[in-house]
């Protein structure tokens, strides 16, 4: 059960700041938004947030999300669409913390984007997911982004895909599966040094 202290430990105390469970300070990638939802599931934060990093699995409640393929362990592509119409496109991992925090950047040249999902506990036990995000388009594209009715549209397919998350976590009530690692800048952050390998084939025993 989260408790009221935790809950507000858990937002960022300074725009564009947030703080570590060790009191230290990191600047988002995000310091500006186009569009921000959130949305409250009534499951504990290490649910939600194992749950939401399994990528491969956004095609069982997303309506737009057509398959998500690893390709690195920091890199993704996506395909989503509506109907016969498909757009493939990777994404980055830049930064990741553990039942907190997610940042992403698209690798696109046209368009762009860039955003971030906070999980934070809330005062019942449940987690609030909030979903930022940032379109970099170039050209003409630029213009229709930066309209009212672009941002609007952004807004509601967020929410409604928050929403179908809420659905399909909650149904569930536990995560199918889970990666716990830490990435900061685009790299996956080891605990222990990775032993230097060596030259000699090594042969299976047993």
């Amino acid at each position: 059960m989260a408790h009221k202290d935790d809950a507000q430990q858990a937002v960022p105390n300074t725009p564009g700041m947030r703080t570590d469970g060790d009191g230290a300070g990191r600047r988002r990638p995000l310091r500006e938004r186009h569009v921000e939802e959130t949305v409250e599931v009534a499951v504990p934060v290490r649910t939600a947030y194992n749950q939401w990093t399994q990528f491969k699995t956004f095609p069982r409640f997303s309506t737009v999300v057509r398959g998500v393929e690893q390709i690195r362990p920091t890199v993704t592509a996506w395909t989503i669409g509506y109907g016969p119409l498909r757009h493939r496109f990777a994404v980055e991992i830049v930064e990741q913390d553990p039942d907190a925090y997610l940042a992403w950047r698209g690798l696109e040249q046209n368009p762009s984007h860039q955003g971030e999902v906070e999980f934070r506990p809330t005062e019942s036990g449940g987690t609030a997911i909030t979903v930022r995000m940032l379109l970099e388009p170039q050209g003409a594209a630029r213009i229709l982004t930066r309209s009212s009715g672009a941002a609007r549209l952004t807004a509601r397919l967020v929410r409604g895909e928050l929403m179908n998350f809420k659905q399909f976590i909650e149904g569930l009530g536990q995560e199918g599966g889970a990666w716990r690692g830490t990435i900061r800048n685009g790299r996956v952050q080891h605990d222990h040094p990775e032993p230097p390998r060596s030259r000699v084939a090594q042969w299976p025993v047993g």
